[in-house]
């Protein structure tokens, strides 16, 4: 009894550390390669299609017992609404680091646990019972969440440490630009996380109808791909663009494929197991 309770209360805690641990790394390690010239269109669309060819002879051998899936129509859409909201989510995620900082990013991806459990509740998977001390925990940790990512976003405090370039920066840019820029990021990165708590709705609604883990996250990934590849390929028309330079901007694709398959994985086994 205390096993299981352990269970179900520690895996979603563990997941979440994992995930808050990965993501900081890749925050920075994109914001490093953005201000070496690499384009988030190119960089998402890498990510989608290396861990997709990763995942694929995976998806195969690890399929399990249950097979591959019967493709009906409610299963089709949903892994499409997976790709289109994962897609969407990265955009948002790496525009609004380049307007800001990968310190905002990482501060405001505590929404996505309050809007996750906002959409829950709207969406009925979660029992809203305001007398029950873990219900209220909840809507307490919802509202301190979205109060502090309000902060982080209309207050940037005053620099502490300064380098050349950002004061060669802002010496050539309009009074307000900075402040301009960050509020835009720190609104995209609100609308990303908004876009990945909708991802975990509709993944929870996915295990349901077909529990392979792996075998979901991999057709996620590949309609992913599908869906930004036109989408990026016209957008960054540059074909310099496109190659990868055995520097930091290599290494954060690598570790692209890697975490986002990581986080993929996770969050699919959290919601088929709880």
């Amino acid at each position: 009894m205390a096993g299981r309770y352990c269970y179900e209360n520690g895996l979603p805690f563990s997941a979440m550390v994992t995930a808050e641990c990965t993501n900081v790394g890749l925050n920075i390690l994109f914001k490093a390669s953005s201000l070496k010239g690499l384009s988030y269109y190119v960089f998402v669309l890498y990510m989608y299609a290396f861990s997709t060819l990763v995942l694929f002879p995976l998806a195969f051998v690890f399929r399990g017992t249950t097979g591959l899936p019967t493709f009906k129509l409610s299963l089709l859409y949903r892994i499409f609404l997976l790709g289109l909201l994962g897609f969407s989510g990265q955009l948002c995620n790496y525009k609004g680091i380049e307007f800001s900082s990968a310190t905002l990013a990482s501060a405001i991806s505590n929404l996505t646990p309050a809007f996750t459990f906002i959409l829950a509740v709207i969406f009925r998977m979660e029992n809203l019972a305001l007398r029950c001390s873990i219900t209220q925990a909840k809507i307490m940790g919802t509202i301190v969440s979205i109060s502090g990512a309000l902060v982080v976003v209309f207050y940037k405090g005053p620099t502490i440490i300064s380098s050349s370039q950002s004061t060669s920066l802002s010496l050539h840019s309009p009074q307000g630009t900075s402040e301009t820029r960050w509020v835009i990021g720190g609104l995209l990165l609100a609308a990303s996380n908004l876009l990945f708590s909708g991802w975990y709705i509709v993944q929870t609604q996915v295990m349901k109808i077909y529990p392979a883990e792996i075998v979901v996250v991999f057709l996620y990934l590949l309609c992913a791909t599908i869906i930004s590849a036109p989408v990026c390929l016209i957008v960054e028309g540059n074909l310099s663009s496109w190659i990868l330079r055995p520097d930091i901007t290599l290494v954060a694709v690598i570790y692209s494929c890697y975490s986002h398959m990581v986080l993929a994985l996770e969050g699919a086994c959290v919601c088929i197991n709880l």
